[in-house]
């Protein structure tokens, strides 16, 4: 794990998504566990984010195993109105110029990768928000980084029908980074069903 304590991540707030129903998993995912430990633990300690950190869930589904990791929870207004939602409830209460946002279900994200895309921001100050794109082209929503005066625009983006986070990178001024070429692929695992969990937890060195 890589130690984040003496850069960005202490000027930056870091969000973890944790609102989905899960329903192709077959229950919420932030109730997942990842060996003895819950998965909201779990990502925690991977990240060892020393800034602040926010916890967004659903209404309905509010403290969570391990919520007592993170400095606040918020709860979205309106459940099933999806991922861009819970980026909007967590402006709302950022104190941080920067939040980096990140999933609940995306385990093998690491802290050095929050943090790139946070300096990513913080050295493009007219920029938004910055997402990433993959080598073959591929946006990929998450994580990204956005700024905390950028609120108006998502709201704006929302209420004009736009619900999806890749939708986010069409903000104007918005910067598209290229991912670092010594980023696995593996970066973008995704937990969405029970064979996916299996597999994750069948991988060496995953407790």
């Amino acid at each position: 794990m890589t130690d984040t304590r003496a850069a960005a991540g202490q000027t930056a707030t870091l969000a973890i998504l944790a609102g989905g129903a899960g329903s192709r998993m077959g229950r919420p995912k932030e109730e997942l566990r990842i060996g003895d430990q819950p998965i909201l633990s779990y990502l925690r300690e991977r990240y060892q984010w020393s800034g602040p950190t926010i916890l967004v869930t659903a209404p309905g589904r509010g403290r969570p195993p391990a919520v007592e990791g993170f400095d606040r929870e918020v709860i979205d207004p309106v459940a099933g109105e999806g991922p861009l939602r819970g980026v909007i409830t967590a402006l709302e209460v950022t104190e941080t110029d920067i939040l980096v946002v990140a999933s609940c279900d995306m385990p093998l994200v690491e802290g050095r990768q929050l943090l790139w895309v946070a300096q990513q921001l913080e050295h493009r100050p007219v920029a938004p928000l910055v997402m990433l794109r993959r080598a073959g082209g591929e946006i990929e929503p998450l994580p990204f980084a956005i700024r905390a005066s950028a609120l108006a625009a998502a709201h704006r983006h929302m209420t004009g029908g736009s619900r999806s986070l890749h939708s986010l990178a069409e903000l104007e001024g918005a910067h598209v980074a290229s991912v670092p070429q010594d980023w696995s692929a593996s970066t973008w695992t995704n937990l969405n069903t029970p064979a996916d969990l299996a597999a994750f937890l069948d991988h060496p060195g995953v407790s």
